[in-house]
């Protein structure tokens, strides 16, 4: 009885692995467009998402992003392929954020970049990460995430910072390092 039931279960295994391989595989083309697809929890979904931000009634950006999903009443957009804009209170643009990923939240004011994030201002300094926060109501970018600002003579790296969007009053939190060019004088 029991080299029967062992006969039953190799041939169980044996039916299970034959019709295993024999399954075909989904070519990658069909793996692709299965992850694209939209949630099933988002409101609606745009293409070609275009947002003004504004302070106090003075647009001081513009939000595009290739892929829009919106939740929860239009109030947070999950973003594929984002640029934002920066402009001054004269409307001059002022640098470019850029990202993979990013969500917008309208409540709160804040926007969190994720994914190859590069800030590049008009001044020269660029900013690169995987994640990086703009909280519009502090005027404040933020970040847990290791970073490095080049500016046009040193380079500052280390792993969170706080900053105005102009990367002027810059603050690394920890394993800071600063790489610049120092003349020594001759004689």
């Amino acid at each position: 009885m029991v080299r029967a039931l062992r006969q039953v279960v190799a041939l169980a295994a044996g039916a299970v692995l034959l019709t295993a391989a024999a399954c075909p595989k989904k070519p990658a083309a069909m793996k692709r467009a299965q992850a694209s697809t939209m949630p099933d929890s988002a409101d609606q979904m745009g293409f070609g998402m275009r947002h003004v931000l504004t302070n106090k009634g003075v647009s001081n950006g513009e939000l595009l992003s290739d892929t829009s999903y919106l939740y929860e009443d239009g109030t947070r957009i999950e973003m594929r392929r984002l640029n934002l804009t920066f402009y001054t209170s004269q409307g001059v643009k002022d640098g470019v954020l850029t990202s993979k990923t990013g969500t917008y939240n309208s409540r709160l004011q804040r926007l969190e970049a994720r994914g190859d994030v590069v800030v590049v201002r008009e001044d020269g300094k660029r900013f690169t990460s995987q994640q990086l926060v703009f909280d519009q109501v502090r005027n404040q970018f933020f970040s847990d995430s290791a970073f490095v600002l080049n500016e046009p003579k040193r380079e500052h790296s280390g792993i969170g910072f706080e900053s105005d969007p102009k990367l002027n009053n810059f603050r690394c939190l920890r394993g800071c390092k600063i790489i610049a060019t120092v003349r020594v004088p001759t004689r």
